[in-house]
């Protein structure tokens, strides 16, 4: 049976702030200076939420990436993107024929205005199987960072009907180094619709930056969308797998004058297991849920606090 739930999880700002703690007086003085502080600057229209982004839409470029040889000039997504000069400044298109790409892709930090356009998110597929205790080519463990098999690090990217998967089998529950990244975001100003977003632990890193998901449909078992970012998620799709305890999100907001959080939006949660909203890998976890469709895999706790007492605090309607 599917609930509908108005669930706001505000995982919010008082932690900190309890009149029971032990703290000396001098110590609130100080946080009630560095609150006032952040009311001013959310007041204002300087903060980084008003900021005017210098997007670009109109293609000037447009590179075609097929299977087929004589469909598309590159038959891989990196060569593609090899191609681009090392710093771009005009909105690229490139359009991914339908087939499944084994390669690990990643955009460089100066690789701006990509679009990435597939043929359908069942059709277009990116794939690798890279987890984080494997050996990088430098010699040095990937980490969960590394592990991503397709890893964003430029400002205003958009992807269209497209499927990001990290292969690697769904590890047993506590295992160590199985986080297998199947996109990273680490950029500003960033786009998905009509995307999927398929792996196990650690599914899509929304790790920096501001991002919109629209009609997406993430796969995960444990923390399958983690980081800090700004993001929100409209209408998508969230599907749990897993036989035991999962967790949806992992946001790392660490603290009170951070502006980062996760939104869902008309968003459903489906699967299997025992679900939890929400792990607070930050001190100032703020993860949020609206009109949102729920199977009966929520865990009646909600979310958990990572081992800490000092995240508990939260607001639910």
């Amino acid at each position: 049976m599917v609930m509908k739930l108005i669930l706001f999880i505000l995982l919010l700002e008082a932690a900190s702030f309890s009149v029971s703690s032990s703290r000396p007086s001098h110590e609130f003085e100080v946080i009630e200076k560095e609150y006032l502080n952040w009311v001013r600057q959310m007041s204002s229209f300087k903060h980084s939420l008003f900021g005017k982004g210098k997007n670009k839409f109109k293609p000037c470029l447009i590179k075609r990436v097929n299977k087929k040889p004589k469909a598309g000039e590159f038959a891989s997504v990196q060569k593609a993107i090899n191609s681009l000069p090392v710093v771009n400044n005009c909105r690229v298109l490139i359009i991914i024929g339908a087939g499944t790409y084994r390669e690990k892709v990643e955009i460089p930090p100066t690789m701006a205005y990509i679009t990435l356009q597939g043929a359908g998110a069942g059709k277009t597929i990116i794939e690798w199987d890279d987890t984080a205790d494997k050996m990088g080519q430098s010699g040095h463990l990937l980490g969960t960072y590394g592990s991503a098999t397709f890893a964003i690090n430029s400002p205003y990217f958009i992807a269209k009907n497209i499927t990001f998967k990290n292969k690697a089998p769904s590890p047993p529950s506590g295992a160590l180094g199985k986080q297998a990244v199947a996109l990273r975001i680490s950029a500003d100003t960033a786009a998905f619709i009509g995307c999927k977003f398929i792996g196990a632990q650690d599914t899509l890193y929304d790790h920096i930056g501001r991002h919109y998901f629209k009609d997406c449909y993430i796969e995960g078992s444990v923390d399958f969308i983690f980081g800090n970012g700004l993001s929100l998620y409209r209408d998508c799709h969230l599907h749990a797998v897993t036989n035991g305890y999962g967790a949806l999100t992992a946001q790392k907001r660490e603290s009170l004058l951070e502006e980062t959080g996760f939104s869902f939006v008309n968003c459903k949660v489906t699967g299997s297991g025992a679900l939890y909203l929400g792990r607070a890998w930050g001190t100032f976890s703020r993860v949020v849920f609206v009109y949102t469709y729920m199977d009966k895999i929520i865990t009646p706790r909600g979310w958990y606090d990572w081992g800490d007492k000092n995240r508990e605090m939260y607001d639910s309607n």
